[in-house]
């Protein structure tokens, strides 16, 4: 497991999928070179002082390496964003939530995250670029100059 630094990473992880938890929020990308899982952390000052942001960045960076193995899928960036709540949550609850978040991750839409195969955007039978107009825009006449 490697660490994320740049701030292109972060950002691109923040515009992929998301799930949020009691304590943290989980960002999460599959990038295309593949490779190990990559983690990068950020608490705003919104939770607190100094101390308190490091105490909260020291159990996320504790969440990850006791559930890294099961979890973390390799060729992906996850991104934790602390919140206020994880300073007095306790550990085993947010443990679950980490694994859980992650799982939604994966679940809720595996082509955005490369865990399934990409399945064709037009499923449901409307060929691309043939909708019918809705009734108030075939209706409207052009405006009249007066």
């Amino acid at each position: 497991m490697e660490r994320l630094k740049r701030r292109v990473d972060f950002r691109a992880a923040a515009s992929a999928m998301r799930a949020p938890a009691a304590g943290f929020l989980v960002q999460a990308r599959c990038r295309a070179e593949g490779g190990a899982a990559r983690v990068g952390f950020t608490v705003s000052r919104q939770v607190g002082n100094a101390v308190e942001r490091n105490r909260v960045r020291r159990r996320l960076r504790e969440l990850v390496r006791f559930a890294a193995a099961e979890t973390l899928q390799a060729g992906h960036d996850y991104v934790l964003v602390g919140r206020r709540a994880a300073l007095n949550r306790p550990f085993e609850q947010m443990l679950r939530d980490f694994a859980n978040a992650v799982r939604r991750i994966h679940a809720s839409a595996p082509e955005r995250t490369g865990g399934a195969p990409k399945q064709p955007l037009h499923e449901a039978g409307s060929p691309a670029g043939k909708r019918p107009l809705p009734a108030e825009k075939r209706n409207r006449s052009a405006p009249s100059v007066e």
